[in-house]
């Protein structure tokens, strides 16, 4: 079991070094291909949509200075990305097979939700970071672009990764096939981990546990129940990370959902400050 291909997405804000650091460890640990992929905006695009269809004539000063800035942008994002792969020694290598950790650049130019999410469908792992750019929202449009449209799990990094990763792994289960997905999207994390800790709010997500012990018990996992009872007024996103915390897991996996309710159990309501202050990975599928 492992992750052989990776795809770091920086976008060159906050959140970049973050995604970088969680890919190059995992690059080491699993003697991954990481692809630093970053996207370029398109300020032709930025200001048609701006004009709103009325046709309105593009201002030749603010598409060279927006690209001008775009430049820059990328030169800075990939400047880090070949910091950090020489940071952990990662070699660069644009072809496979490679028996150690490599890594190569590929820049885009574009929509980065849309971009992102297509290039995404070609690695095992993609990892993500959740975006402090974005007003009162603890994700960007990427994030739910590429767990909806990928078909790929996403590993979303905080901008400082914890001191460990992966070694006490808390795994949120609802009985749901997005539980299911990621439960599968996680065996090489959770192969590698020294404690696995299953997570339930509610008897109604507690009934299948232990086909659950069972299943990761065939894969040579041990892992424990851990059953929470519902706190009235109290998020179940919140109960969630709030056990992930009391475990001391370094990374927490989870079912993630394309609508409404998903967006508010992982982004939303008192959930998304919970979320924005955490240093915990989380490891989303949909």
């Amino acid at each position: 079991m492992s992750y052989k291909t990776i795809l770091a997405a920086a976008s060159g804000g906050a959140a970049s070094d973050g995604v970088m650091e969680v890919a190059c460890r995992l690059a080491r640990r699993f003697a991954s291909h990481i692809e630093g992929f970053h996207v370029r905006i398109d300020p032709r695009e930025v200001l048609v949509a701006a004009a709103d269809g009325f046709g309105m004539p593009l201002p030749g000063g603010w598409i060279e200075e927006m690209t001008a800035e775009a430049a820059a942008t990328a030169a800075k994002t990939k400047a880090a990305f070949d910091s950090a792969i020489a940071r952990h020694g990662v070699a660069i290598a644009d072809t496979p097979p490679t028996i150690a950790a490599s890594a190569a650049w590929r820049e885009e130019t574009g929509f980065a939700p849309v971009l992102v999410a297509r290039r995404a469908r070609f690695f095992d792992l993609v990892v993500l970071g959740r975006s402090e750019r974005v007003v009162d929202r603890s994700h960007s449009d990427a994030v739910e672009e590429a767990l909806i449209s990928s078909g790929r799990p996403v590993l979303l990094a905080p901008a400082q990764p914890p001191a460990t990763l992966g070694e006490t792994i808390a795994v949120g289960w609802n009985g749901s096939p997005e539980s299911v997905r990621v439960l599968a999207a996680s065996l090489p994390l959770l192969a590698a981990a020294r404690a696995v800790a299953i997570i339930t709010i509610g008897d109604q997500d507690a009934g299948e546990i232990a086909s659950v012990i069972d299943y990761l018990a065939w894969q040579g996992i041990v892992a424990r129940h851990h059953y929470l009872h519902p706190v009235p007024g109290v998020g179940v996103g919140e109960q969630l990370l709030a056990e992930a915390r009391e475990v001391g897991a370094d990374l927490l996996a989870m079912g993630g959902y394309g609508h409404t309710p998903w967006r508010e159990f992982l982004f939303g309501g008192a959930t998304r400050g919970v979320v924005e202050t955490s240093l915990l990975p989380v490891l989303l599928s949909h």
